[in-house]
């Protein structure tokens, strides 16, 4: 009987080892890439024969008292019911350029026109708004590139300058054309990214005046501090007039300003804990707008249900 250290067996085994680590990465490195799950639209993002289409108007706004030195595009959507008679309700959507395509993810424009002839939602006119560039022209196409300097103080800052900017701004300026119901239960904001934080901020801000929020993938971290949330929705003193319907998936962005799933699982968790009407919808997407889009006419259904315009 041997006795001792074999050297022999131990660099058999040390081998075996090293080929069962080899054989472990090469199968890991060798599975397909994860595809993001991607959803499909259904029939109300698509436009059909017999609805009324709405019309859309592009605008520039460049004299922003608020944000001084900004120059953006403005989009406004005005439903075929609407004649002017009978005051409309009113949707606001940050990053308008992104909402207003109707070959994009959102297509709003379409999904308007669908609901609206359902009765699924108000007769509402739609102001699409992109964040500001500090720039003395606009670049040739509205889009990301190039980036718009301001979006990032305008959308991600837990103020009521934004708010301030849309009424006593732009909308003032939509209201010289169109009727516009007074009604804060008949105003919704929306938005994506930064632009979702922002639509809560300004509800949050001005429940007098907003009281319906959609949200796509929002910012709830710490960009500007938009992480606090959670803590001052729990310990604020009252319970606010809104109504929140939230998107998010599992796929969504981590990174220093924080983990995008956790921000938006922590908005929900105090959200419920203080009694708000709310909806969650959580799924395998990633940082980008397919699907929000693709359960948008659930969303705005859920918003608006029980709600009418007031009688004139």
């Amino acid at each position: 009987m041997k006795s001792g250290f074999d050297l022999s067996v131990y660099i058999r085994r040390a081998a075996l080892c090293l080929i069962a680590v080899a054989l472990i990465m090469q199968s890991a490195f060798s599975q397909e890439p994860r595809v993001e799950l991607r959803y499909p639209l259904g029939p109300d993002s698509f436009a059909h024969d017999g609805v009324p289409k709405g019309a859309v108007t592009e605008h520039v706004w460049k004299d922003s008292q608020v944000f001084p030195g900004t120059i953006r595009r403005y989009y406004v959507y005005v439903p075929a019911q609407y004649d002017g008679t009978k005051s409309a309700a009113l949707m606001v959507f940050q990053d308008g350029h992104a909402y207003i395509r109707e070959n994009g993810d959102f297509r709003v424009p379409v999904v308007f026109d669908n609901l609206i002839q359902q009765g699924a939602m108000p007769v509402t006119i739609g102001v699409f708004i992109d964040p500001g560039h500090k720039k003395a022209e606009l670049p040739p196409k509205p889009g990301w590139e190039p980036a718009p300097e301001n979006r990032s103080f305008e959308y991600d800052t837990l103020s009521g300058d934004y708010a301030k900017f849309l009424l006593t701004e732009i909308l003032p300026e939509v209201k010289k054309q169109y009727k516009i119901t007074d009604d804060p239960d008949g105003h919704a904001i929306c938005g994506i990214s930064s632009g979702g934080i922002c639509a809560f901020t300004v509800a949050w801000q001005r429940p007098d005046q907003f009281r319906k929020v959609l949200t796509h993938v929002g910012s709830f971290t710490n960009i500007r501090g938009g992480d606090a949330y959670p803590g001052i929705i729990r310990k604020y003193p009252e319970k606010l007039p809104i109504r929140i319907f939230m998107q998010d998936g599992e796929n969504d962005l981590d990174n220093e300003h924080g983990n995008w799933p956790l921000g938006n699982k922590s908005m929900y968790a105090a959200l419920m804990y203080r009694g708000y009407d709310v909806k969650f919808v959580y799924g395998q997407g990633a940082h980008n707008g397919n699907h929000g889009g693709a359960i948008l006419p659930e969303s705005l259904r859920w918003l608006w249900r029980d709600y009418h315009l007031p009688t004139e």
